[in-house]
């Protein structure tokens, strides 16, 4: 075991502050798993619990392979990737549900032989921050036009969002989001990420105007998120309040202290009471004291984040550790908003804390790498250059 702590490099606050969030996520997951039990499974929430477990020990796994590797080499690995996820988004957008529409775009494949699903999506949001943050450190400090950024930032850019949309629109609208918080951080001209919000914009109410004309191109999945956004505004229905109304229930139940450990009652009717909404399921059991203690813990990783880009030695490092790290906290807070009713409801699980296979893989490997970027304190000017002219990945990138 000491061994082992020895080979951990790195922020060690951010390795603590993972640890205790995974840690603390089974007392919520193994409560919130009941009603899951008795609805697709045979009663027994220890399964549930066991699954959640090898989700975070894979998750973990991940975390200490990718802190190994010098953060530089995920310049020419986010090259490499861009197209295999677009490939896998293309695969996700145009396979076939029989129990469905054939036009219905789905979020999920399911992989054989292994038994589980993957959304890829989530490694799409990975790989192109990635991608952007090369791309700004390259660009860096020179006077560039529109048109040369058109082509080897934006098409990227839009091209995966564009293809997570419609399935996924509110984790399309926090990558692009990230996006443009990266393009403004990493100085990009201001005029020109101006126009770019622009035309992302008019292309959104271009596909709202399209989809209401037309609505059965793309029904079901469209349908679900623009039907929550009208019930939001207040113009819904108000027939599938039932979740939302649920989880307030649940936060008013807690009030300060909470009923304790395992006693929420509300977990018993959220569907989604283990990963949408278990932010709710935990303000019932441990109060506003539980949910401001988490809060406090995401901000952490958010002030050891900005401490990270703050002491990273290159132009890369710094923006890839704010496009790597700001998104895990956004989507923290977009889920806690959604259960108090601040959003709509998005889908968007709470890191590392939801149960859910991809989502914790996803969020364990942006945390590896932002570790693997702290790790770089300590490298001098000189061995950094040695070591991009010997990384083949880092020559790929500057060629391309």
């Amino acid at each position: 075991m000491q061994q082992f702590f020895r080979n951990i490099k790195g922020d060690r606050i951010i390795w603590a502050i993972a640890a205790l969030l995974a840690i603390f996520s089974f007392l919520p997951v193994y409560s919130a798993a009941s009603n899951l039990a008795y609805t697709n499974g045979n009663g027994q929430t220890f399964s549930f619990v066991i699954k959640h477990f090898m989700h975070l020990f894979l998750g973990f796994v991940i975390i200490y392979a990718v802190h190994k590797l010098p953060f530089r080499y995920f310049k020419g690995l986010s090259i490499i990737m861009l197209p295999v996820v677009v490939m896998l988004l293309l695969y996700t957008m145009f396979q076939i549900d029989s129990s469905e529409s054939l036009t219905n775009t789905k979020r999920w494949i399911s992989l054989p032989f292994v038994g589980f699903s993957f959304q890829p999506s989530t490694l799409a949001s990975v790989v192109l921050m990635i991608y952007v943050a090369r791309y700004l450190s390259k660009i860096h400090d020179k006077a560039v036009s529109f048109k040369e950024t058109l082509l080897p930032l934006w098409l990227p850019v839009f091209g995966i969002v564009g293809l997570i949309f419609p399935a996924n629109f509110s984790t399309a609208a926090i990558l692009m989001s990230m996006v443009f918080l990266l393009a403004f951080i990493g100085g990009y001209p201001f005029k020109y990420l101006s126009m770019i919000v622009g035309v992302a914009l008019v292309l959104l109410v271009l596909f709202v105007l399209t989809f209401k004309a037309f609505p059965d191109l793309m029904p079901n999945r469209v349908d679900t998120w623009m039907s929550r956004v009208e019930r939001f505004q207040g113009s819904g229905d108000g027939t599938d309040n039932y979740q939302i109304e649920k989880a307030k229930i649940a936060i008013a139940t807690g009030q300060i202290k909470g009923l304790g450990p395992g006693k929420s009652r509300q977990k018993n009717f959220l569907p989604q009471s283990s990963s949408d909404f278990i932010f709710a399921i935990i303000i019932e059991e441990y109060g506003l004291i539980g949910g401001m203690m988490l809060v406090l813990l995401y901000l952490w990783l958010l002030f050891r984040v900005v401490i990270v880009a703050h002491k990273s030695q290159t132009v890369f490092g710094s923006l890839l550790a704010i496009g790597i790290g700001m998104p895990i906290i956004f989507q923290a807070f977009i889920n806690m908003g959604v259960a108090v009713e601040l959003f709509p409801v998005t889908g968007q699980t709470l890191p590392l804390i939801s149960s859910g296979g991809t989502s914790i893989w996803m969020t364990c490997l942006a945390i590896g790498i932002l570790i693997s970027v702290s790790a770089d304190y300590g490298a001098t000017e000189e061995i950094e250059m040695n070591e991009e002219s010997q990384n083949p990945l880092e020559i790929l990138s500057e060629t391309l």
